[in-house]
Order: C-alpha cells, then structure tokens, then sequence
C-alpha cells in the first residue's frame, strides 16, 4: 500500500461536506465568533482593573462586570452550537462513507474478494472510519479554534505592547519544525497500528467462524496463543505511538511555557517602567493563556489529520476498487417474447459457444494484510504458468427455453465453474456466454441475475427468521410463494418442529440447521423468486437420498417451463433431464439422455455404477 500525501487523501473527503455546507457554514461561523468573544472578555477585565486602581464609579464597574457576563454567556451559546453542529456532520459524514463503502463492495466481483480477508474489510468499516470522522468534525473545529483563537488573542497583545508579544512568541519559532517531523512520524506508525489492528481482527472472525473446526482439531490453546501474539503486537505499535503523543503535546506546552516565562520576567519590568497598565499586565498573561490552548490543541489536531489520512488513505482503497474480471457496463436488454411475459413459467434459451476459463491469477497476502499478485513469467503462447490450467475448455452447447441439462463429472472437472459463468461470477477468457442470444456480458448485472435462481454447493444463509431467508429475493414478502417453495424443497416438516416455524430465528450462517437443511432452505429461496433459468450446483448434495428423491419428484413439476441448469455428482439427480453433458478435465467427453449415456457404457455407466454399489452398501 503507497503511502498518500496527507493533504491529498483528506481533499477526497471533500465532497462528503458538501450535502450539509449551510450547517458547516454555520458551525464554522460560531467557532470564529465564540473566540472573538473569548479574546473580548480579557480586555473588559483590563478595562475593569485600570479603572478600579483610578477610582471609577461602583456603576462603570457593575456595567463592565455585566458586559462580562452576557460576552461569557453567548461565547458559552456559540461553543455549543459550534460542536452540535460539526461533531454531529463528522457522525453523518462517518455514515455516508460507511454506506459508500457498503455499496461499492456489494459491487465488486469473486475475483476482487480473493485478493482481500474480512477481517481486513471490517476493520477499514470501523476503526479506519472513526479515525477518519475524528478529523472531520473535532479536528477541523479544533484548528479553525486554533487559528482564529490565536489570531484575535495576538492582535490583542499587540495593541498591550508589540515588544511583549514578540518576546514572548520567540520560544515558538520551533513549533513548525516540530510538528512536521512528528507530525510524519505520526501517520506512519498510526498506518502500522491500523494494519496490526486488521489482522487481529482477521484472526478473532477467523477463529469464531471456524470454532467447530477449531475445538475439533484441539487448537484452542494453539490459536489463543496466536491471538494473543497478535495482541502484543498490536499493543507494541500502539504504545509506539502513544510515545510519539507523549512527546508531541508536552513539546507543544513546553514552548508555551517558555513564552510564560518570558511574560513573567519582561513584562513584569515593562509595569515598572510604566510602560504597560496593570490591567494590561493581567490582560496579558490570560492572552498568552489563551494562546496557549490553541497550540496545544495544534498538536492534537495535527496528530487528528495525520491519523485520519493513514485511514483515509487504507479506506480509499475500498472506495476506488474496480471489479477485476467482472465489468458492469451493459447496456443491451433481453427480447420480450410470449414465453417472456409469464414469470413464473416462462425460461430462457441459455447456450455456450466455444467457451474457455481460468481462474485469475493467485494472490499472495503478506503478513501486514496486503495483496499482492504472485511473480509469473510470460510462456511463448502467451499464458502464464499461474494462469495456465484452464477450467473449462471449447465448450458448446445450447439449453432451449424450458429444458433441463444436467451436468456431471468427478470433483475438480469444471461443474462449479460452468455455474459461476451464468450469473457472471466471473467472465471466460475465450467465447461466449448467451441468455436468448444475448451476450450476457452486454447486459446490465442486475438485469441478467434478475432472471436466476442459484443454489451454489455451500448454502449460506443470514442471521434472520426461515420465512425471512427463503423470502430473501423477492422484493414483497409473499408468504404463500414461500411455503409452496418450501414444499416443493421438502422443508415444511423441519420448519414446522422448529420453536417458532417461519418466524424462527436461524444462528450466524444457519448454524441451527444441519447440512442438508441448510441445502433444502437455499433451494426454497432460490425457487421462492420464481426465476426463469435454475442454477443447482450440487444443491443436493447433503440431502439423503430418499428426501432427495421426494425433491427431485418436486422440482419435475417446479421447473417445469422454466430452464435449469443441474450439476450434480449423483447420477439419480440428473438422469430425468433432457440433455446430460459429462465433463473431465474441463471438457465435454460425452453427452446425451440418461438412456444414450449408460448404452455407450463409458465414464456415465462408470459413474451410475460407482454409485448403485454405494448405495448397496450404505443399505447393507
């Protein structure tokens, strides 16, 4: 990850002002005003202590006392109104950029997501924002503060005595040196406490996703010894720069100190002289008070800008993340034809012409949570050695509107791969992917995955209720769309020996539900949305074979009309499709009915007897 210039990674945070400009205006308005108000209040004071020392009236004194009062009050009104405002725009900022966030990864490709761990993407949402929305509220009130506080509290000393206040700011000729060469310390070790902090969080989602598998390997000691590693570490750069803080503010106050000091001794022989009042004297000392402060704060706040552009620098990484095999720019739509219009019932034509793919080159990530891409040498062909296995090769072939293939082969052959092309998980190298004779890659995303039902190998589903999981992809929760999904996937006697039904709340990825379950929820979702094409990627798999057979009788009357796609390793869940393809290696080496296949009596017989013999023995 390049290092940004902090003032060009800050400038992209620009454009998140501009929705709340009049209230930014207003807030920045009370910050300059509440310090001129502050920087008035010392000057009654010294008009209140000269005239008492030359015997004014008890009523002048009263008047510059209650003018006192009503300036402190409506500085107090404004110093309110200047944080409501400005820390309540860096909370909307922090959630208007966590949105943009959100919406942009919700965008990106399979191949983008493999370059990145979620512990990383979590922690860029949560600690990189707060740091983020600490520089966009307190800080910039803070150094608005700073300037406009330290300006009027100067032009007031200089009007008590020029020569006083140029004594007492020499100490401060270091302060800019300082706080450039600290300020740059603070970025970077801020970057590696963030970067340290990603990959603990990465370790903590890792372990708590993967307890069962943890607890069943007997690595709990092991892997609390790597967290706590990690914590140490993690605690090691946090006290890095907790240092660097400790130097920064104490340097800060140390040269206001001096500037005190210089006050005490200078002006001290300046009130002997007769050259400045007593009033101004003590109007003096609460000036380089007040300006004080704003050094001080100076500090804070530069160390504010500088975290902030570490963070910022770490999330703009999400925001300008392009898909990178996957673009979104179609344009074209889908013919509108008899069959077209009845969505529960009407398929598309799907065909394959000449169709090759790989997988993107792999990624190594480094121990500080980056990515990088593995070194590959270019070969005379052209192909790299990373990219060189080709998934799929030259396939073809064409499923009329309404039909059903089925696709078979051993693990590794391609069957995943094959799915993941339809709904653009990924894009071939080589061919063409058609929906009706449209290039699917011409068509908007949306658009083509709003015709699909896909149940891939490993059902995922949400922290919600059953009836809220299988409604999932309907835009209006349709409880009778539900249920007859849910009969159709032979779910109807799990929901209902569940406490609550459809109104069930499932553990994190359905944890409550075993294998085939989940498999049998997915699949109800999946048909809930009454899609045109079907994509069921071994979508039975878990499912034993007597409530498959009882689903499969299902989904001959479900998918009727409709266009599906099945791929399975069982050959009793393909062997009533209209066309079996059987692939190896990525290709297409026999094809046919289920009929055909087992009369060539090769890798489809083969396959159809490996598991009649395992079903007797499971039997036996």
């Amino acid at each position: 990850m390049s290092p940004m210039p902090v003032r060009r990674a800050l400038r992209r945070l620009l454009p998140y002002y501009h929705p709340y400009r009049w209230q930014v205006a207003c807030g920045l308005s009370s910050v300059v005003i509440a310090a001129f108000l502050a920087s008035v209040v010392p000057s009654l004071l010294q008009r209140g202590v000269d005239e008492i020392r030359s015997g004014a009236a008890v009523s002048a004194i009263v008047r510059l006392g209650g003018m006192m009062l009503i300036t402190a009050l409506a500085s107090g009104v404004l110093r309110f109104t200047m944080r409501w405002l400005l820390n309540g725009i860096s909370r909307r900022i922090e959630t208007d950029l966590r949105h943009d966030i959100f919406a942009r990864l919700s965008r990106l490709d399979a191949s983008w997501y493999a370059r990145w761990r979620t512990g990383d993407l979590m922690a860029r949402l949560t600690n990189d924002l707060g740091a983020i929305r600490m520089a966009a509220g307190p800080a910039v009130m803070y150094l608005v503060n700073t300037i406009f506080g330290g300006l009027f509290a100067m032009i007031m000393m200089v009007r008590i005595s020029p020569l006083l206040t140029a004594v007492a700011l020499l100490p401060m000729i270091g302060l800019p040196v300082l706080m450039l060469r600290l300020g740059r310390l603070v970025h970077d070790r801020f970057e590696a406490v963030q970067s340290q902090f990603s990959q603990l969080t990465t370790r903590a989602q890792e372990n708590l996703s993967g307890v069962r598998v943890v607890r069943a390997y007997r690595q709990e000691r092991a892997e609390t010894q790597r967290f706590v590693t990690l914590g140490d570490t993690y605690l090691t750069a946090n006290m890095r720069l907790a240092k660097l803080n400790g130097i920064m503010n104490p340097g800060f106050g140390l040269l206001a100190g001096l500037g005190s000091a210089v006050t005490i001794g200078v002006g001290g022989r300046l009130l002997i002289q007769g050259q400045i009042t007593v009033g101004g004297y003590v109007a003096f000392g609460i000036y380089l008070a007040q300006l004080t402060w704003p050094l001080i704060a100076l500090g804070w706040t530069t160390n504010l800008f500088q975290r902030a552009a570490a963070s910022m620098t770490r999330v703009l990484e999400l925001l300008d993340a392009k898909p990178l095999s996957v673009q979104d720019t179609g344009t074209a739509s889908l013919p509108v034809t008899g069959a077209g219009v009845d969505t529960q019932r009407g398929g598309r034509t799907v065909e394959f012409r000449h169709v090759s793919f790989r997988y993107p080159r792999p990624v190594i990530v480094s121990e500080d949570g980056a990515a990088h891409d593995a070194n590959y040498e270019q070969t005379p062909d052209g192909v790299t050695p990373a990219d060189s296995r080709w998934i799929l090769r030259d396939l073809s072939f064409r499923i009329p509107a309404g039909g059903t293939l089925a696709i078979v082969g051993a693990t590794g052959s391609g069957k995943s791969a094959l799915m993941d092309l339809i709904p653009r998980c990924f894009d071939p190298q080589e061919g063409q992917v058609l929906l009706d004779g449209v290039d699917i890659r011409e068509l908007p995303i949306g658009a083509l995955r709003a015709e699909l039902g896909y149940v891939p190998q490993e059902a995922l589903l949400f922290s919600e209720t059953v009836g809220e999981n299988i409604g999932y992809g309907l835009d209006v929760p349709d409880r009778e769309r539900i249920a007859h999904a849910t009969d159709i996937a032979q779910l109807r006697d799990t929901i209902d020996g569940l406490p609550n039904g459809f109104d069930t709340r499932l553990g994190e990825r359905g944890i409550n539900l075993s294998g085939g379950q989940k498999q049998r929820t997915a699949l109800a979702r999946a048909l809930a949305r009454a899609p045109r094409v079907v994509l069921l990627d071994d979508a039975l798999s878990a499912v034993d074979t007597q409530t498959e057979a009882a689903i499969l009788q299902e989904l001959r009357t479900a998918l009727q009309g409709r266009t599906a796609l099945i791929a399975s390793h069982r050959v009793s869940a393909v062997r009533d499709a209209d066309h079996i393809l059987v692939l190896d290696d990525g290709r297409i080496i026999e094809q046919g009915t289920h009929e055909e296949l087992v009369r060539l009596g090769q890798r489809y017989t083969q396959l159809l007897q490996r598991q009649q013999l395992l079903e007797a023995i499971e039997a036996a």
